[in-house]
């Protein structure tokens, strides 16, 4: 290989840290000149490098004699540089009509299986690709007219996980001058050549046009923006990782299904995501739009089809009341509550009312009323908790500031309660108690007011005299039942999680 391509070529996998010593590499070599040009390369290095090389072949079936050619010629090539050779068979006409795909996506999925295939069979560690700057240069534009963002602009990266493109740094142009200095032949795939598939078009309309009537250095230009936007996308990435770090909690599966948490279930996956909204105002608007993205990625398990107008969808619902919503791909659904927006899987939106109702149904859970043994334990069906009362007189009491009022232990003015007490869910017409003057409050205006989400309202256990609530316990008390001065005996209630 000259001198000068190899030096750059070699840098350039020192610069990445693509190739260690020991490292076993699968590379995919179809017979065209880039796969070509890369095996050549690996193979004058390997030995210096200290990394062996193993080639992998898929036989398209796509062109019939022409095909065998080419996996004739690798295979040949490959018994004259000494390396290993695997060979793969792939109907992928067929591949691509099974599984509704075009046939440039469903052989790109072939070879990748192959590529999987070969390293695991062989123990190799890395796999090498054929990409160069004009292949790189073709996806940026092809992912700009896609409607692609910051990220699209990356292009074709140095290294992916276990992927290496050591030929990345070299133009098409310089890869074929190469092959023909050294006297190298390959073959030609008479495909590259047509337009029927979108790259072939910008290879040979687009491309071609902007070197030629705008700037002879267009792909260079462009491979230079891929690598500054590689580079701006790293620093924006860990910029979303610490805003998710900061504002974005799990929907706990407990407050969708009351049941399950009675029973101790967990889902390896949560509910939703919630991203608070006090945090959120204060990122600029680009982290806001990643930190989204990454959120439906999260719930999605997966990035294609997200698009910036699902990212503004859910943008916007920050400004909107509380019960708005926005439908996402891969069955999710965007909700603003009071906190601020949660990302949820559509089924988990539709069983929320299940759940809820079959919750209050268990038993009559609904409309059931238990009353409270005073003193006494109360189990209350359905929700895994209890309440305990116990009574004392003033006399044996500490003092009233003294007196325990955490939040699911409060005491209580025995004297004033005329019937019994109970535990239920919310009726229509519960009122509140809100201050010593004796102002009532609708408990719906109430849960409002204190905003508790929607769904959460029916799920919440109430301490009551008939239409008068006592305690929503772990929020407040009313106001009617404190102790006063002229207190005789106090009711001590504690809820306890069995």
């Amino acid at each position: 290989m000259m001198d000068k391509k190899r030096k750059k070529v070699e840098q350039y996998i020192e610069q990445y840290q693509m190739i260690g010593r020991g490292d076993r590499i699968v590379t995919g070599v179809s017979g065209g000149a880039d796969s070509v040009c890369l095996l050549f390369v690996l193979c004058e290095l390997r030995k210096k490098l200290g990394f062996e090389v193993i080639v992998c072949h898929v036989n398209h079936q796509l062109r019939a004699e022409a095909a065998e050619q080419d996996e004739a010629y690798v295979k040949e090539l490959c018994r004259k540089l000494d390396v290993p050779c695997r060979i793969f068979h792939e109907n992928v006409e067929l591949i691509a009509k099974n599984g509704k795909k075009s046939l440039e996506e469903a052989g790109r999925i072939v070879r990748s299986n192959a590529f999987e295939t070969v390293c695991r069979e062989s123990g190799a560690n890395k796999i090498a690709t054929a990409h160069h700057k004009n292949d790189n240069a073709e996806t940026v534009l092809l992912n700009l007219a896609r409607g692609s963002g910051l990220q699209g602009m990356c292009g074709i990266r140095p290294v992916y996980g276990n992927r290496i493109r050591p030929l990345l740094c070299l133009t098409r142009k310089e890869i074929e001058e190469w092959l023909e200095e050294e006297q190298i032949s390959y073959c030609t795939d008479e495909t590259n050549e047509e337009d029927e598939y979108t790259r072939n078009r910008i290879r040979h309309k687009i491309l071609p046009v902007m070197e030629q009537e705008i700037n002879r250095q267009t792909v260079e230009h462009i491979n230079r923006l891929s690598l500054q936007a590689e580079e701006i996308w790293e620093y924006l990435n860990l910029q979303t990782d610490a805003a998710w770090r900061q504002m974005v909690h799990p929907v706990d599966v407990s407050e969708e299904n009351p049941e399950e948490k009675q029973q101790g279930k967990k889902e390896e996956k949560p509910a939703g995501l919630r991203i608070e909204e006090e945090e959120y105002a204060e990122l600029p608007g680009v982290l806001k739009s990643l930190l989204i993205r990454r959120c439906i990625c999260e719930m999605a398990e997966a990035q294609k089809d997200i698009e910036a107008v699902h990212m503004e969808a859910v943008r916007g619902l920050f400004g909107r009341q509380v019960g708005k919503s926005r439908d996402l791909p891969y069955q999710l659904r965007a909700v603003r509550t009071y906190a601020g927006v949660e990302i949820r899987r559509r089924s988990e939106d539709r069983d929320q009312k299940k759940n809820q109702k079959k919750a209050q149904e268990k038993e009559g859970a609904g409309q059931q009323s238990v009353e409270l043994k005073i003193p006494g334990e109360t189990y209350f069906p359905g929700t895994g908790q209890k309440v305990c009362c116990e009574i004392c007189g003033r006399e044996e009491a500490v003092s009233g500031k003294e007196l325990p009022q955490k939040s699911y232990t409060k005491c209580f003015d025995y004297d004033i309660i005329k019937s019994g007490l109970c535990i239920r869910y919310r009726r229509p017409g519960d009122e509140l108690v809100i201050d010593s003057r004796g102002k009532r409050q609708k408990l719906k205006s109430y849960f409002i007011n204190e905003k508790v989400p929607k769904e959460k309202r029916d799920r919440i256990l109430l301490i009551a005299e008939e239409e008068q609530i006592v305690w929503i316990p772990g929020m407040r008390m009313s106001a009617a039942y404190q102790i006063g001065d002229q207190t005789t005996k106090i009711l001590k209630i504690k809820i306890v999680e069995e």
